[in-house]
């Protein structure tokens, strides 16, 4: 299968295209761009700076990836973007490379829908199966796992982790982790109930799907305090996998300010 290349764009030197590229007009691929088998790029496309792009993803006009990191602690450094496979990238999303402070890399998995004008800071990782909605801003070193669905107008700030299978509402302003299997809304985000219907999508079995609910109504719907709750859960012992994933997720929670545990991780500049 051939690569094809608009007259108008530009392909640099050193850049490698798989088979079956397709660069669509007035794009720009930079030197250290790798793409993938079967990739299409739309019109006004940019890809710069060392990223590498997985095969099957499809970016749609004026999506910008791997620019520079919007961080003025970022000195240059040759930090980089992975992107895997079957990824959709809408309009106007912005996606930048990683930085020493961080992980040196932002990184993106497999089957996710970035839809227009989200943008995806420096050091973020998100995991397979993710939804993220129209102008969801998130800031450096968020972390969101795989299935989540993060809705429209969001904005989450840095460090923070998205848990598997939850959804933050739309319009939401995220300053915790959102933990796993829960729907967090508001200004600021809290938990509001189980993500009853991405989980009943997914399969998750009717006795895993109960034993959620009743961690909910320990853990959120009581008045019992959080930190005791988990104690009676813990204590208890006989949960389903899903369950006991939520008890590890509280635990990290509890050890980070503002529940940001990796917030706690972050290196000192001269280690970085």
């Amino acid at each position: 299968m051939s690569t094809k290349i608009h007259p108008t764009s530009h392909v640099a030197p050193g850049a490698e295209l798989g088979s079956g590229v397709v660069v669509g007009p007035f794009c720009h691929v930079g030197h250290k761009v790798e793409i993938g088998d079967e990739t299409v790029l739309g019109p006004h496309v940019v890809l710069q700076g060392k990223t590498s792009i997985g095969k099957r993803n499809r970016f749609l006009g004026q999506a910008s990836i791997g620019g520079l990191p919007q961080d003025l602690k970022y000195a240059g450094e040759d930090s980089a973007l992975v992107m895997g496979d079957d990824n959709v990238v809408r309009e106007f999303v912005t996606i930048n490379i990683g930085t020493a402070a961080g992980s040196w890399v932002t990184t993106l998995g497999d089957r996710n829908l970035l839809m227009a004008c989200a943008h995806i800071a420096h050091d973020c990782v998100l995991e397979d199966d993710i939804i993220v909605g129209n102008n969801v801003l998130m800031a450096g070193h968020v972390r969101v796992e795989s299935q989540a669905i993060v809705s429209g107008g969001s904005a989450i700030n840095h460090f923070v982790t998205i848990g598997i299978l939850a959804m933050v509402g739309g319009m939401a302003r995220i300053i915790k982790d959102v933990p796993p299997y829960m729907v967090v809304e508001g200004s600021p985000g809290r938990v509001r109930g189980v993500n009853s219907v991405g989980l009943n999508r997914r399969q998750v079995p009717p006795e895993s799907l109960a034993q959620i609910r009743d961690a909910y109504r320990r853990l959120y719907a009581e008045e019992t305090p959080t930190s005791l709750a988990i104690q009676e859960m813990e204590a208890r012992g006989d949960w389903c996998s899903e369950v006991l994933r939520l008890i590890a997720f509280l635990r990290d929670m509890e050890r980070g300010y503002q529940g940001r545990y990796r917030e706690s991780l972050r290196r000192p500049p001269a280690e970085a």
